[in-house]
């Protein structure tokens, strides 16, 4: 085999999350008098963590709202994480594969830490994950690559033995700066021209399409 770990996003990638996600935003919105926004609108929106998607969200001459917002889209979104998301196509099968080669599975999301890995748990549970991290106080959001050195450490294995998979230019530069081999996922929330710019060693259009990448 060419790697002996792969690293995955979560929403966009694994997990169809962007209605929950959505609906999350414009109820923030709707409670601090801002106007929502289109579904599509959101696939620009998230994908860098919650304050960056409200602060977006927001607009620069509505950031005191800020506070308020944050707080009723971490509110409304525990309670309704699960209304709509599923899986994409496919991935069940791949995880399936992946864990009858042997392979060492992680997720990385900059969803908050204790949302990723209840999600995980709850949606992939049938699968052995060997880490699961979101994002965690103190640490900087991806693309910073610190979170995904740490895991590569943590399982003792060399950067250059991982695939990274995600669906934005955020991840393909996350998994460049780590060092690892990146693949963007045409499902997801952003375009495959924008995972090619970044610098993607590779685009796949269905889940069982990573397979021969790795071996």
């Amino acid at each position: 085999m060419k790697f002996d770990a792969v690293m995955f996003d979560l929403d966009g990638t694994l997990a169809d999350t962007l209605r929950d996600l959505a609906e999350a935003g414009n109820h923030a919105m709707a409670a601090v008098g801002r106007p929502g926004y289109e579904l599509d609108q959101y696939r620009t929106l998230v994908g860098q963590g919650v304050e960056r998607l409200i602060r977006d969200a927001l607009g620069p001459d509505h950031q005191e709202h800020f506070e308020p917002a944050s707080a009723a889209f971490k509110a409304y979104y525990a309670e309704h994480r699960y209304d709509f998301c599923a899986p994409y196509p496919g991935i069940a099968e791949l995880l399936h594969a992946l864990t009858a080669q042997g392979l060492k599975l992680a997720v990385m999301s900059n969803k908050p830490d204790e949302a990723t890995v209840d999600m995980v748990r709850r949606v992939f549970g049938r699968w052995d994950f060997d880490a699961v991290r979101g994002h965690r106080e103190g640490y900087p959001v991806k693309p910073d690559p610190k979170a995904a050195l740490e895991i590569a450490a943590e399982l003792g294995i060399a950067p250059g033995r991982w695939a990274y998979v995600g669906d934005t230019n955020v991840d393909m530069f996350t998994g460049k700066a780590a060092g690892f081999f990146t693949v963007g996922v045409s499902w997801g929330l952003r375009s495959v021209e924008e995972m090619r710019d970044a610098g993607a060693d590779a685009i796949i259009h269905q889940p069982s399409e990573l397979l021969p990448l790795l071996g």
